[in-house]
């Protein structure tokens, strides 16, 4: 039986890929008790029914664990791809001339087929190409209608369907595509508690998906392309979080751009306080190897230092020797950073300035007055989860508990940064939330006897975002000892 009412000391969140290498029950609740807070399901791989079997597993982990699971499903988004060559594989030269068009006969060294209109309505002279992940480099020289001519920059072998980014240009497409919106559609219908979009390139991007979930799911942007890092500020207001994909994000712009754009990303996440996850090749060497190299474990700990709120493990977990191992040493390195007596400083680098709300008042107020009296914990009360994000964006240096009637919000909540989200009857009262307070700091083991711990909530309750009430309590201890089986029932 794997129950723990306590909260991981740990603040940064693991947000672990499934795949064929832990997609078995028993795998996922190894991945769990080995520090996983979260689970992705990519939905580029694998049938529905093989992913309805992935989110009953993790469901069922979730009732045995007592506690809230958070499910990312990342949808595939448009892939650009080449056709295919007569002979399978071709080897472009450099400074040889290329061409691709719209001719769906098999290709050779000189041309090959481009099924994709879009590209050739939004493509102009001197635009780059990046074939197979970047390995190839094609330099527009003269585009029409049904031809786009190329000079070979940097040459290599080319095979069938390789990928294809174009980083200069926005491409007139939609985010989504039909098996997108399947995908969408099952990911919903299975309870999925994130979406991740990717490729997005603007704020309408975003804006499409929304209008699909509902209200259903949190919308994530996946940052990985030129045009969305510069419009970040306009998707950042437009999603509720982001994730640093730097796979494609380091295909499509100069590598050595990627780490300020990183930092640049999870600040001005930060700032307006979005959730977001650092994501893509962070202990690569460990899909073979049981043990990571110092420059990814200092990769990791870069992500941890910034205050990113979660950091992701891909095909590490999903489709690696070592899926247990690579969650364990994200643990111990997250950790470690954590203890280090620098981290603090370095987390509050990023100057998080509160809006013009009682809410923001109040969550501000809440890191400095608890390290003013010596608190053990900060706990909110909420229904939308609004309070923790406000709260969480300031990175307070005592746990957070969350509170909160809404399952779907405490599922939500375990992207965020140092929130510890328990699932909980409403309280309909000032003296009923105190109680509560203190019998749910002692079950989750933040407090003891003695202990102050702040809390906050919206009065009247019940209503999202009226965060107005900061109320300093003081634990005797016994609290759990003396509530009667009425208000045992009321905490769950």
């Amino acid at each position: 039986m794997v129950s723990d009412t306590a909260p991981r000391q740990r603040k940064v969140r693991i947000l672990a890929t499934l795949g064929p290498s832990s997609a078995d029950p028993a795998m996922i609740r190894k991945l769990y008790l080995a520090g996983a807070d979260a689970f992705r399901i990519n939905m580029s791989h694998g049938s529905h029914d093989d992913h309805k079997q992935v989110f009953a597993a993790i469901r069922a982990l979730e009732k045995e664990a007592r506690r809230p699971m958070t499910i990312l499903a990342d949808l595939q988004g448009p892939k650009l791809r080449v056709g295919e060559f007569a002979d399978g594989l071709v080897q472009l030269e450099t400074d040889a001339q290329f061409t691709l068009d719209r001719d769906t006969s098999p290709g050779d060294a000189s041309r090959v087929s481009l099924p994709h209109p879009e590209i050739f309505e939004a493509i102009g002279d001197g635009a780059r190409l990046l074939l197979d992940d970047g390995k190839i480099v094609l330099r527009v020289t003269d585009a029409e209608a049904n031809r786009i001519e190329t000079v070979v920059e940097v040459g290599g072998p080319l095979s069938n369907n390789k990928g294809l980014n174009v980083p200069d240009v926005i491409i007139p497409m939609a985010a989504l595509t039909d098996k997108d919106r399947s995908d969408l559609t099952f990911a919903l219908d299975q309870g999925a508690d994130w979406i991740a979009l990717s490729f997005v390139q603007k704020p309408e991007d975003a804006a499409e998906a929304r209008k699909l979930i509902q209200g259903r799911a949190a919308l994530l942007a996946k940052i990985e392309k030129p045009s969305a890092v510069h419009r970040i500020d306009e998707i950042l207001e437009a999603v509720d979080a982001v994730m640093v994909a730097r796979g494609d994000l380091g295909v499509e712009i100069p590598p050595e751009d990627v780490p300020p754009l990183q930092k640049q990303i999870v600040e001005k996440a930060r700032m307006v306080g979005r959730p977001v996850v650092v994501a893509t090749q962070m202990l690569e060497s460990m899909i073979r190897s049981p043990t990571p190299t110092r420059a990814e474990v200092s990769d990791v700990a870069t992500a941890v230092y910034d205050g990113a709120d979660a950091i992701m493990l891909s095909a590490e977990s999903a489709a690696g020797d070592w899926p247990e191992e690579s969650v364990t040493m994200m643990d111990k390195i997250a950790t470690a950073v954590e203890a280090d007596p620098t981290h603090w400083e370095r987390v509050h680098f990023t100057e998080t300035l509160p809006d013009s709300t009682s809410a923001d008042a109040l969550a501000e107020a809440s890191n400095g007055i608890a390290q003013t009296v010596s608190a053990s914990a900060i706990i909110c009360f909420t229904t939308s989860g609004s309070t923790a994000r406000r709260v969480s964006r300031e990175r307070p240096s005592v746990p957070l508990l969350v509170l909160t009637p809404k399952l779907k919000t405490a599922r939500r909540l375990g992207l965020l940064w140092g929130a510890h989200s328990v699932h909980t009857r409403d309280v309909a009262n000032f003296e009923e939330m105190v109680a509560k307070s203190k019998r749910m700091a002692l079950r989750a083991q933040i407090a003891a006897g003695g202990d102050r711990v702040i809390v906050m909530a919206g009065v009247p309750f019940g209503t999202p975002g009226s965060t107005n009430v900061l109320h300093i309590v003081r634990l005797i201890g016994d609290e759990l000892k003396r509530h009667t089986n009425d208000e045992i029932a009321s905490d769950s």
